[in-house]
């Protein structure tokens, strides 16, 4: 094999849900995710009824992509991520979607709930522009570039 070969396939484009009701957070993580080095696409909900009405392919989300990873916020309106995280892991059609909790809270009651709920990660959310890039990025590098995802149904 000659050094210009990839030692690994091409992987198809990334579809991520990112539920997120801050708007400046919203547009550090498309900045970032713009940049990646793996082609993917962020489709963006703002609050969790939305998030599930996404996953579930309900009225103005009907033929939506199915995520390969959701990003998902604690503190939101109308129903929180620990709800949506409930949800998400006890419907059989959407349980072995990965779930990261992306949030500014570092309670150890939201990590432990977040954990018990079934989230495959947790990370708290750095304060100032460059280090929330530099969390973004180390998300990619690890979620985008070695994670198998289920297939999509």
């Amino acid at each position: 094999m000659s050094s210009a070969e990839p030692l690994t396939p091409t992987r198809p484009q990334i579809e991520i849900l990112l539920v997120e009701d801050s708007e400046p957070d919203v547009l550090l993580t498309q900045e970032a995710f713009a940049d990646a080095r793996v082609p993917n696409r962020v489709h963006v909900v703002r609050d969790g009824v939305e998030a599930l009405r996404f996953l579930r392919r309900e009225g103005e989300h009907a033929g939506v992509p199915r995520p390969d990873v959701i990003l998902l916020d604690i503190n939101m309106p109308r129903k929180n991520g620990l709800e949506v995280l409930s949800e998400i892991k006890a419907d059989p059609s959407l349980s072995t979607i990965p779930v990261v909790m992306l949030t500014t809270s570092q309670s150890e009651d939201d990590v432990r709930g977040s954990y018990a709920r079934h989230a495959n990660g947790y990370v708290v959310k750095p304060v100032g522009f460059e280090n929330f890039l530099q969390a973004i990025r180390a998300f990619e590098d690890f979620w985008m570039t070695f994670v198998r995802f289920p297939p999509r149904a």
